[in-house]
């Protein structure tokens, strides 16, 4: 079903207040935790995780040991403390492909629930991902920092929005860029929707982006924004429309580029359940559906928030579970769901110490009771969780 130009203000002023169109603004992350602290002098001990079935990336293991030996993937139990898993599964610590930072309260929530990687997707001012940075024993994390807009967009016309970030023309790409990257942000975020960034403003910046080094992301939820996206070569387009399913040929290009999709199936049901005309959520799992036929990357993300007077906050750490849950019900099954929140992303980010059990990978790991590939929902029943070598439930 498609929407009419008054449907589609009415779907633009909800998605900002849903905080799809608006990043949201957190607050300064609060100090950390005097648990974190205790540990920050160290990665835990050295222990070794007997009788594991150990999640590869294709399968499940025959019982085996595990073991965690200075942070990371160690290959002697010599001198390790054994703790019998008892046939549990032990998966790669999972990866959330887009959430919005707050504070290290946000860090222990995903910690709780397995994730132990955090991509933020838009946050400011640059204090609040320092401040998140590094913490032992808790998540990792990665930040777009400011996204780029528009004039008149929902984002420019906020008090502690910078304005270097609103985007008048391409000629100011390559100084966005720059300012974003000496604040500390980890890649580039571009809002496209209407009212976006002109299509000429879109390629300057990814290629402002691409010449410095950094991956793109670009925020659409139309097919026509998605189209915009992969005509100026972004890396990865967050978010799925809900009035209409990608049409097989668009979803075609993704694949055909290598284009990478964050569907944030979590946000988008949550989207179309506020009763907006002309939005269905079934249209986000067509587009689901026609990206895997595609042969398209998909990825795992929640657009986990917690900002006040946004209606649709999915929670931090649960909702990855969701996430999961919903992208089968689209169509993937188990196995391909699991890769898009383990290996996938950590590859799509260039992130290569993680999202695998192997010798010298980080020590992030989740043991979970059942068979996640038999049924998705095992991931929810959390048993143990390592972040860098440190369990969690030792500073938690």
């Amino acid at each position: 079903m498609c929407i009419n130009d008054t449907n589609r203000r009415d779907f633009l002023k909800t998605a900002t207040a849903a905080g799809i169109a608006v990043a949201a603004v957190p607050a300064l992350a609060a100090p950390a935790t005097a648990h974190a602290r205790e540990h920050s002098g160290g990665r835990g001990e050295k222990v070794a995780l007997t009788r594991v079935r150990v999640f590869d990336g294709d399968r499940l293991t025959a019982p085996r040991t595990v073991v965690i030996d200075d942070g990371r993937i160690g290959v002697s139990a010599l001198g390790a403390r054994r703790v019998d898993c008892a046939g549990a599964v032990l998966l790669p610590g999972l990866i959330d492909a887009h959430l919005h930072l707050k504070d290290v309260d946000t860090l222990h929530r995903l910690a709780r629930s397995g994730v132990t990687t955090g991509l933020d997707m838009a946050c400011f001012p640059p204090s609040v991902a320092a401040s998140l940075r590094g913490l032992p024993g808790l998540p990792d994390i990665r930040s777009a920092g400011v996204p780029a807009v528009a004039p008149g967009s929902p984002q420019s016309g906020l008090p502690t929005f910078p304005a270097d970030a609103v985007l008048t023309g391409p000629d100011q790409a390559s100084r966005f860029v720059r300012a974003r990257i000496a604040e500390g942000s980890d890649y580039i975020k571009i809002i496209i929707d209407e009212p976006g960034l002109s299509p000429e403003t879109v390629k300057a910046v990814t290629a402002a982006a691409h010449s410095l080094g950094k991956l793109v992301m670009a925020h659409a939820t139309t097919t026509a924004m998605a189209e915009r996206a992969l005509d100026a070569g972004v890396d990865m387009i967050h978010h799925v429309p809900l009035d209409t399913a990608l049409p097989a040929g668009v979803a075609a290009r993704y694949a055909a580029t290598g284009t990478v999709a964050v569907p944030t199936l979590t946000m988008m049901e949550g989207f179309a359940g506020l009763g907006i005309p002309g939005m269905d959520y079934a249209a986000a799992e067509g587009s689901v559906a026609a990206l895997r036929r595609a042969g398209a990357r998909i990825l795992v993300g929640t657009d986990a928030n917690s900002t006040p007077g946004i209606p649709v906050q999915p929670p931090f750490g649960t909702s990855i579970h969701h996430e999961v849950e919903l992208l089968v019900r689209a169509g993937l099954t188990p196995l391909e769901a699991l890769r898009a929140t383990t290996g996938l992303p950590a590859q799509s980010f260039g992130l290569r110490d993680r999202g695998a059990v192997r010798p010298g990978y980080r020590a992030d790991l989740l043991l979970v009771d059942g068979d996640p590939l038999a049924d998705i929902t095992a991931t929810r029943a959390v048993r143990r969780v390592w972040i860098g070598g440190v369990e969690y439930s030792a500073v938690g």
